[in-house]
């Protein structure tokens, strides 16, 4: 049988009908190509960024909604322990109305920790070097009411770090004082400080223009010139606030105290040198104090601590209000600060 053959296919020829010949796109169609392909893979890694962020965000939300939920419950959960126990509340930093020691929030605790049934005594952690005379003295007040309401739950302060001021002021409303050996202890005394500006403002060429109703409305204003009458006023007034300071300390730790001619200057002591001048009782710390002294081991803290939610709130608060603060606060109250 015979079979045809047929000439294999010239080099030169073409493999494609001319039909079916591929098109070469021209240099600038694929320059377009390339710049649509890369504009539509930045708009997907776009949305995908953003896909992210917001799930991040969400998750972010649910986690700040049960972290203030968390601190929210848990508020009140150590008024219901039914355990005999110690009742702790922390005084921490500076005495003021606005912070964490303030009278608000420590009566607050020590009121739910006697209210307890199931507390045997109160431990007061204090670590301040003082504050405001006025919510040191409220807590004062309130912790030798509480006693007295009280008579069978006995109050114990435990200084850790220091006690000075008007941390020392509250200290003294307490059944008995603990501290460690090297705590820093007493500064019993008031300070009112400020600065006087008038000699810089003779330099600079900066006039005082100040109207005022009453000859005394600028009390010790920092930019005018200091007035015997109105320095010799403030003295007395810091003199009143300090003997209500002295009297506090004499009532409560009555005669355990070796007074001293120095003990009144506002020097500071060792927790040592404290126990031996009666400022306090004996060293010790909160486990040991209920230990030892409350016989009650367990521990429960009633202190009150701000939940996330407040602390967030407190400061958006703090960064708009700041402007308005300053606006409305008054010569006097910029250039003097209470202690």
């Amino acid at each position: 049988m015979s079979q045809d053959v047929y000439p294999p296919p010239s080099s030169s020829a073409s493999a494609y009908p001319d039909a079916a010949r591929p098109v070469l796109a021209e240099p600038w169609e694929r320059e377009v190509l390339e710049k649509l392909v890369f504009a539509s893979l930045k708009e997907q890694r776009a949305k995908r960024r953003w896909t992210i962020f917001f799930r991040l965000l969400f998750i972010a939300i649910v986690l700040f909604i049960l972290f203030s939920m968390t601190d929210l419950f848990s508020r009140g959960a150590s008024s219901s322990v039914p355990e005999a126990h110690t009742a702790l509340v922390t005084l921490d930093g500076v005495i003021d109305a606005e912070g964490e020691a303030s009278a608000e929030k420590v009566i607050g605790a020590l009121q739910a920790a006697y209210e307890d049934a199931g507390t045997r005594g109160v431990i007061l952690r204090i670590n301040s070097p003082g504050g405001s005379p006025v919510q040191s003295g409220i807590i004062y007040d309130e912790i030798r009411r509480l006693r007295e309401l009280h008579a069978d739950k006995p109050l114990y302060v435990v200084v850790e770090e220091i006690c000075a001021s008007g941390g020392y002021y509250v200290a003294a409303a307490a059944d008995k004082i603990y501290v460690n050996r090297a705590s820093i202890v007493g500064s019993i005394g008031v300070i009112m400080e400020g600065f006087g500006f008038t000699g810089l403002m003779d330099k600079v060429g900066v006039e005082r223009r100040l109207v005022v109703s009453g000859e005394n409305k600028a009390l010790l204003d920092p930019f005018s010139p200091p007035n015997p009458a109105q320095q010799q006023y403030a003295s007395q007034l810091v003199g009143e606030i300090y003997q209500q300071f002295v009297t506090a300390v004499k009532t409560g730790r009555g005669d355990r105290l070796k007074e001293t001619p120095d003990m009144f200057t506002g020097l500071i002591w060792t927790g040592a040198k404290s126990v031996e001048l009666g400022l306090t009782d004996g060293l010790g710390t909160v486990e040991s104090v209920a230990r030892d002294v409350i016989k009650a081991e367990t521990v429960v803290d009633y202190t009150v601590k701000e939940n996330l939610a407040e602390r967030v709130a407190k400061r958006v608060g703090m960064s708009f209000g700041a402007g308005a603060v300053n606006a409305s606060l008054g010569a006097t109250q910029r250039g003097w600060t209470w202690r």
